[in-house]
Order: C-alpha cells, then sequence, then structure tokens
C-alpha cells in the first residue's frame, strides 16, 4: 500500500478527555453565547434519532414524538439543564435517558408552549429520516431504553463510519473505502478479496493490506467517539461492550 494511505497516515488518537460530549455540555451550559449554540446543536444532531426512537417506543405517534423530542431540546436550553451537568454521572447516554424520561413523566405539559409548531426552534434536523429508520428497523420487541441504546449504538458506528470515509476521501482513496467497507459492517465473501482488487487495480495482498488498516483505523475512531460519552478511560472497553450487545439484539 502506499505511504499516504489514509488509515496508516493517521496520527495516534489522544488519551486525554478534554473533547468530550461532556464537555460540550458544559459548554451547552453558558446560555446566550455562540459557543453554548454551537455545542447544543451538535448535541442535538448526535441524539436526536436515539431520543425520538426512545419516545416512539413508549407509544407516542409520529407527530407527538417529533414534538416531544423537540420540546426536550427546548426545555433543555430554555431552563440551563446543562449548566448543572456533572460529568461523574458516568456515561453521557444514561445521564440523556435518564433526563428524557423524567421530562416525560413531569415536563410535557409544562413545556407545551415550546412545542415545535408553537414558536421556538432550536435546530433544523432532517426529523423525516429519523421516523424512517424508526418504521423501517422494527423493533417490536425490544423495551423503550433498549430501543434507545439500539439507535445510539448505530448512530455511532454511522458517526465512526462518516469520519473514517471522510480521511479516505480527502486522500483521494474514497473508492477504496467504499469497495472495502463490507469488511467493517459486514462479513466476507469468499473470494471477494480477488474481486475487489480488479476493481480497484491492486494486486490481492494489497486489499488484505487496506481491510487491515481500515480495520484497525475503525477501532481506534470508535474508541475515539465512545471515549467522548463516558467520564474516563476505564469505562471505555465496557462501553464498546454495550454498544455491540445493542447492536446484536
Amino acid at each position: 500500500m502506499p505511504e499516504s494511505d489514509p488509515a496508516a497516515a493517521a496520527d495516534s488518537l489522544p488519551r486525554d478527555f478534554h473533547t468530550t460530549r461532556w464537555s460540550l455540555v458544559l459548554q451547552a451550559g453558558g446560555v446566550g453565547t455562540p459557543a453554548s449554540a454551537g455545542a447544543l446543536e451538535t448535541l442535538c444532531r448526535a441524539y436526536w434519532a436515539p431520543l425520538h426512537a426512545y419516545v416512539r417506543r413508549r407509544g407516542y405517534g409520529p407527530e407527538e414524538a417529533r414534538d416531544l423530542t423537540q420540546s426536550f431540546f427546548a426545555m433543555v436550553l430554555a431552563k440551563d439543564f446543562f449548566g448543572e451537568a456533572d460529568r461523574a454521572r458516568g456515561k453521557f447516554r444514561s445521564f440523556l435517558l435518564g433526563s428524557l424520561h423524567h421530562f416525560l413523566l413531569n415536563e410535557w405539559d409544562k413545556a407545551r408552549r415550546l412545542k415545535r409548531g408553537g414558536g421556538q426552534i432550536i435546530v433544523s434536523l432532517d426529523e423525516r429520516d429519523a421516523e424512517d429508520r424508526y418504521l423501517h428497523e422494527p423493533m417490536d420487541h425490544l423495551s423503550p431504553e433498549k430501543c434507545f441504546d439500539r439507535r445510539w449504538a448505530e448512530t455511532v458506528l454511522d458517526r465512526v463510519l462518516a469520519r473514517l470515509r471522510g480521511e479516505y476521501e480527502k486522500a483521494g482513496h474514497g473508492e477504496r473505502f467504499e469497495r472495502c467497507k463490507p469488511w467493517l459492517v459486514g462479513g466476507e465473501t469468499e473470494g471477494s478479496y480477488a474481486e475487489v482488487a480488479a476493481q480497484l487495480g491492486l494486486e490481492e495482498t494489497g486489499v488484505r493490506t487496506l481491510v487491515h488498516r481500515l480495520r484497525r483505523r475503525f477501532r481506534e475512531l470508535t474508541r475515539a467517539e465512545i471515549a467522548e460519552t463516558v467520564s474516563g478511560p476505564a469505562e471505555v472497553d465496557e462501553e464498546i461492550r454495550a454498544l455491540f450487545h445493542a447492536l446484536s439484539g
């Protein structure tokens, strides 16, 4: 493989936890600042689909689930909700889901005035995509909590794949990524190395090397993404196990 291969040239991932979801939470707590607005939008985009799936699984219809999810984030903004968040609480997804559960139990009536159709829209999101994914991936056997975990895991992997794709496209190797992506998200097919080698104009050994490097970088980026959602390094492996368990359910 050429030395310009992005998986081979990627810098080692930082092992500190300075740029994390918890850091975004603290930024989002600074209501009224440009940093808080950007941090809140990032959190909304990352967690809209998992929270929407949880609300839908609780028995709410599409429009009400959309409004509830939007109102939850509006409440977060209006009440400086993240201003008192404590990273010591542990996993961010657990903190967020517990907060939504509390909101559904106690805050919905108070938050009606913040409904999406009644005034404040905090960020433009592809709500239809979230609903389409919910309908096309029925999870009737899952509890609302497990439905949230499943969508959270899918969201994490979507973000990882998007970042990895971006690295290869930036290096001019987007086709290599697309041809080899099935080894990251599915099983191997006998003889497929040779087929991909012919498509890319590489030796079969070159494709095997490429897949090896893709897998390694995929693991690195997955760990980095997970690291952003927990309170310390010791929880990363546990959360990765939870991620793949959620996907297998």
